[in-house]
């Protein structure tokens, strides 16, 4: 496969990216290229990280925030210096085919499925989530689904899976979109979706939707922070993902994560180091 040159390839990427950095970069500051989910960057935890992570180091970043699926195909197409994502599965692919090294759990959440207050499939209490996405499609209600393998896609379809439904239904709408506009959608449209904890702590005052189903051990959402393997490509900011990385397992780095909050609750929750169950992520244990 032919590929572009390494000025092109990163002027290609700076499209669309994110750069949390000062007006001006000093010229010694190197820029690292964080792929990442959009849940990251909308529920506002890399504007709280970043700034704390630059003031210490010679380093900028730049953040590409895109599902996890493409996140993954950028890190293996040497695009991103390192990943930060939430598809275990996908993960340890990418980390066994040589893409990823020193793949690193930094922290976690949940999921949770949200709806119009209405409730018209009646899942609000329940306890089981596979019961709650088989309500859904046997009531034909509205869900929106995010359709851009993403980490969150990827766990909406193993719950449909998981349920024997096929996600045609005639409520079914797989719109190709991030998170934040997946629930703006929803909330205009009155449907369900299935959203990560954090995201939706960020933006729920905006919208017209309830949290209806939450607690289901299979709704665990852990993330990883993953470099890139350099030894793909010769072009990558190893060094700076490496630091970037450390500091995000670091004490520093794992009691920023545990201290961001909104309006009092805790949006992720540190986990460098531990082994978290679903069961205790679920019911509100590991690190703060």
């Amino acid at each position: 496969m032919m590929r572009l040159s390494v000025p092109l390839r990163k002027a290609a990427i700076v499209i669309g990216a994110t750069l949390l950095a000062s007006p001006v970069l000093a010229a010694e500051d190197e820029i690292i290229r964080l792929a990442t989910t959009t849940s990251t960057y909308n529920s506002g935890l890399l504007d709280e990280l970043l700034p704390q992570f630059q003031a210490d180091h010679p380093y900028r970043v730049q953040v590409i925030a895109v599902g996890t699926g493409k996140a993954l195909r950028m890190g293996q197409d040497g695009d991103a210096d390192l990943v930060m994502i939430h598809a275990p599965a996908a993960e340890k692919e990418f980390v066994e085919a040589g893409y990823g090294v020193e793949p690193h759990g930094v922290m976690y959440n949940d999921f949770v499925i949200v709806g119009p207050e209405n409730d018209p499939a009646d899942i609000e209490g329940l306890e089981n989530a596979t019961e709650a996405f088989q309500r859904i499609a046997d009531s034909d209600a509205l869900f929106v689904s995010r359709g851009d393998d993403s980490g969150t896609h990827k766990k909406e379809l193993a719950l449909w899976q998981s349920s024997d439904i096929e996600p045609g239904f005639e409520g079914y709408r797989a719109v190709g979109q991030g998170m934040g506009k997946v629930l703006q959608m929803a909330s205009e449209l009155q449907a369900y979706t299935l959203t990560d904890r954090g995201t939706w702590l960020a933006m729920q005052d905006k919208l017209d939707l309830s949290l209806l189903m939450q607690g289901d051990e299979r709704l665990f959402n852990p993330y990883q922070v993953i470099l890139v393997n350099p030894e793909r490509y010769d072009d990558l900011n190893t060094d700076g993902a490496r630091a970037l990385a450390e500091w995000l397992i670091s004490e520093e780095g794992q009691q920023a994560i545990g201290a961001f909050r909104l309006e009092g609750e805790a949006l992720f929750h540190a986990s460098a180091g531990e082994k978290v169950s679903p069961q205790k992520a679920v019911s509100g244990g590991g690190s703060q």
